[in-house]
């Protein structure tokens, strides 16, 4: 395999977390009874431009059908997130009536909904048929296609060019990046913006989060790798924003490369703090495999102590990231008798490759499990707020990754 940005061969390993279903794969009762197909999930680096990637196994069109079971509306504090987004960009670039909004990936509207009650025009872009049809019965116009530097040419040829192009969470799903960026270079008018949010690689390395990698991510991502990528299409990027989303994530500002507006001190800060961890050597990345290991370790002893004691352990949220880290460490429904989940999407179907069962939430009443393994650590705090009622019969919380970590004992509702 060479690499997907700069075609160098890519002769070093990341990390191998061995064989697993796609994350978003979810089963029904009579799926339990087919074969599961399994692919590899292993990663690489590349020592040239430094992207860090998924060796090629999966088509992105069968991880994105219409099946997929990711809705960003269920996730109250991604929604936050998103309008407070929305408020701030309308602002800062003086977004009108007369302006013009794409956002590629808009899942379910959780996002273009906001342009919309500002009466600001928007296009979703969305390949997945479940959550674009969410889209489309709440007025959002969808195509309902992949986008691609193709489905960027067809929209300059009618005229449907973007004063600002959104894209949350997706750069690092696409598994062609240089032809997805060149799309949105032709998408942008002249003088716009683009913005991407994505985890930031720096954050994966430092707290060792593994379990953000499968397959529907084919790249993680720095800010020199997408400099970088950006560069080869003609963008630059003249802006960086850290944020606490999904344990830390980059949004990147990018324009043309004519463009007048300067690269910010914020920019040059990022890259130059990315150089000291020495992310542009290979050397941050070898230990990594060793540090995920210890994590499944450390779990496995945790729910296999719970189990001899006699204590009940469920888990909650259906997420991606959790499918990852119970395949990789094999956990099966007799360790973690149920999950639960807020998705109605999900509620009724198995984990892929584990096979433990989604619940509504308030099954965790009904069955007052000793322990509620948080599975979207990213969220921790959100979930103990919605779930405070396991203070009544002492159920407690816990969080596997970047360590095994236990939180006190919550207050008992009054």
């Amino acid at each position: 395999m060479k690499c997907r940005h700069c075609n160098a061969p890519l002769e070093h390993m990341f990390v191998d977390l061995g064989f697993a279903p796609p994350s978003n794969a979810y089963l029904s009762q009579d799926d339990l009874r087919k074969p599961e197909i399994y692919y590899p999930l292993r990663v690489r680096v590349c020592d040239r431009c430094f992207l860090v990637q998924t060796e090629d196994y999966t088509k992105a069109g069968d991880l994105f059908n219409s099946q997929y079971a990711y809705f960003s509306s269920t996730s109250a504090g991604w929604v936050a997130h998103a309008a407070r987004f929305v408020q701030e960009i309308i602002k800062q670039l003086s977004i009108g009536p007369d302006s013009m909004v794409i956002e590629i990936a808009c899942n379910d509207g959780y996002l273009l909904k906001e342009f919309i009650k500002a009466n600001i025009p928007c296009l979703g872009i969305e390949p997945s048929k479940s959550t674009a049809l969410a889209a489309q019965k709440i007025g959002i116009p969808v195509l309902t296609q992949f986008f691609c530097e193709k489905l960027g040419l067809e929209l300059e040829s009618r005229g449907r060019q973007a004063d600002l192009i959104v894209g949350n969470n997706v750069f690092a799903h696409v598994p062609d990046i240089n032809d997805f960026t060149r799309g949105m270079k032709i998408v942008l008018k002249k003088g716009g913006t683009i913005t991407l949010e994505f985890p930031h690689l720096m954050r994966l390395l430092e707290f060792c989060q593994f379990d953000t990698i499968y397959h529907e991510h084919y790249s993680y991502l720095s800010l020199y790798a997408v400099n970088r990528i950006f560069s080869a299409a003609g963008l630059r990027v003249f802006d960086a924003k850290e944020l606490p989303t999904h344990g830390g994530s980059l949004r990147v500002y990018g324009c043309h490369d004519d463009d007048i507006r300067p690269v910010s001190d914020r920019v040059n800060q990022l890259l130059h703090e990315e150089q000291i961890r020495g992310m542009h050597t290979l050397e941050p990345y070898r230990h990594f495999q060793e540090r995920a290991g210890r994590i499944k370790d450390d779990l496995l002893k945790f729910l296999i102590a719970q189990k001899q004691d006699g204590k009940k352990v469920a888990a909650y949220g259906a997420a991606a990231k959790g499918n990852t880290l119970l395949n990789y460490a094999g956990i099966k429904p007799d360790l973690i008798e149920f999950v639960c989940d807020a998705a109605p999407s999900k509620q009724g179907q198995y984990l892929p490759g584990s096979h433990i069962p989604i619940c509504h939430p308030n099954k965790l009443s009904k069955e007052k499990p000793d322990w509620i393994l948080m599975l979207p650590w990213n969220i921790a705090e959100e979930i103990m707020v919605q779930q405070k009622q396991a203070a009544d019969w002492g159920g407690r919380f816990v969080t596997a990754v970047p360590e095994l970590t236990v939180f006190p004992l919550p207050e008992k509702k009054r």
